[in-house]
């Protein structure tokens, strides 16, 4: 298959729950290996350092808050308006609570 044809195919509008799982699973892998990285830096107490691993504990509570809604069956629903979170969006950030509408609103 070439990749034009995989742009070309229809999405399903929502992730299945194995799917869900997967690129979630991979989300927290990717994070424990970067904290993983940081700690072996050797620069624990360097500001800069203290702040990535914040940010990075910060997604790894999200990732287990997105697990929790795909166990309780509201994963890919929006917390704000309670539509679907589009697919796009759930590609990029697997974790994410809010369409981008309700994103905006919430970080304003």
């Amino acid at each position: 298959m070439s990749l034009d044809a995989s742009r070309t195919e229809p999405r399903p509008e929502r992730l299945t729950a194995h799917e869900a799982r997967q690129r979630l699973e991979h989300a927290r892998n990717t994070r424990l290996t970067q904290l993983q990285a940081l700690g072996e830096s050797g620069q624990a107490d360097d500001q800069l350092t203290v702040a990535q691993k914040d940010a990075i504990e910060r997604v790894l509570k999200e990732i287990e808050a997105a697990f929790a809604r795909v166990d309780g069956g509201s994963y890919g629903t929006c917390l704000g308006c309670g539509k679907p979170v589009p697919g796009e969006r759930l590609e990029i950030l697997p974790y994410t609570r809010y369409c981008v509408a309700c994103q905006r609103r919430a970080a304003a």
